[in-house]
């Protein structure tokens, strides 16, 4: 892990000093006032988002922490794609020497960073029909969402949006697959989105699981906040329905020495639907064997934009969408928002919807 952090931090690095030498020759005619000052605002951009989360629990002006991280993050994405136009633009200078496609290269980047936060802005409603082997009274209509990160990147007024699209589809049940805080409770509690939260309307209950996310923001001070809200927290636990189903909620991987699998699934009555929450999709083909019915996670973002969406297709069994295993239903959500740079290229924010039927 060390090694990753270490060089995604040299490849960061290397590309806001290569970003910055092309733009400073499209300055050379400039006073060197003008370098100077666009240098150091460069600077200070390209470095905003470490700032920001350095500094998360440091109490400052809310407005100050906000715009340090919305600019830092959205850096991050227009540094990558700059970038990757730029290499192209060099390869064709190649060939054609007087080419000077620097403008053309921000253009294409400015447009399509453009379409990536609309595209963000519209979550789809992806509906899934499924039926389990199992005796249910009636068909479940379950509404299931993850990575929603709430913070400086997902706001209230951003919340209160998510909560209004949640209730429109009336669910029975709704599901939390984690990261439902950022990180840090500090702009939560500042912004009292608890109020937000007791919105929520399910007549049988409001579930969730811990992400990674809980813990970098403090696991025993999420709980404590999610106590003063309608949601309840399953850490390696089971929840019985009035009509039957078991929903058997995992600890994140974050913690170590969490329940295995197959002891929490000991708790429960196999005759009857199980449905697990991870927020991790590890491990899926142990999970399948493992005799649960269903399974929601997230985690994943499917990568968030291109080409990162092609790696976690690499690194996960299954980074996104819905799966029929031998027996599971597996459905990886690629989440209602995102952290950090608010662009979705390539993929797309979501609400599942899950009707399950029984026997």
């Amino acid at each position: 892990m060390k090694i990753i952090l270490l060089a995604t931090m040299i490849a960061y690095t290397g590309g806001n000093i290569y970003l910055f030498v092309r733009s400073l020759q499209q300055m050379s005619g400039m006073p060197v006032w003008v370098k100077v000052m666009f240098g150091v605002i460069f600077w200070v951009v390209a470095f905003a988002l470490f700032v920001a989360l350095g500094a998360r629990n440091v109490d400052m002006p809310e407005v100050v922490a906000r715009t340090m991280f919305r600019i830092g993050s959205a850096w991050m994405v227009f540094l990558l794609y700059m970038v990757l136009s730029l290499v192209v633009v060099d390869l064709l200078r190649l060939a054609l020497p007087h080419f000077n496609g620097f403008y053309y290269a921000l253009g294409f980047t400015l447009c399509l960073l453009a379409y990536g936060y609309w595209n963000y802005r519209h979550p789809e409603v992806v509906e899934l029909d499924i039926k389990v082997e199992k005796p249910l009274e009636k068909p479940l209509r379950v509404v299931a969402v993850s990575d929603i990160h709430l913070g400086y990147g997902t706001d209230k007024k951003s919340l209160q949006r998510y909560v209004k699209m949640i209730n429109e589809q009336q669910p029975d049940l709704i599901l939390i697959g984690g990261d439902l805080i950022d990180n840090s409770l500090k702009p939560v509690r500042e912004q009292r989105m608890e109020e937000e939260l007791n919105e929520l309307k399910a007549p049988l209950g409001i579930y969730m699981v811990m992400g990674n996310h809980e813990y970098i923001s403090g696991a025993e001070e999420c709980e404590e906040f999610l106590g003063r809200t309608p949601v309840k927290l399953l850490r390696d636990s089971i929840a019985t329905l009035p009509c039957g189903v078991q929903i058997a909620g995992r600890d994140d991987r974050s913690n170590r020495n969490r329940k295995p699998l197959e002891e929490l699934i000991e708790e429960c009555d196999n005759e009857k639907p199980i449905i697990v929450m991870d927020h991790q999709p590890y491990q899926l083909m142990e999970a399948d064997k493992a005799g649960i019915d269903m399974q929601f996670s997230g985690h994943t973002h499917r990568g968030q934009v291109f080409p990162l969406n092609l790696l976690t297709d690499k690194m996960y069994e299954q980074s996104h969408g819905y799966r029929h295993w031998s027996h599971a239903h597996i459905i990886v959500s690629s989440g209602l928002a995102l952290w950090g740079p608010p662009f979705r290229i390539g993929t797309k924010s979501e609400l599942v919807v899950i009707n399950i039927n029984g026997k």
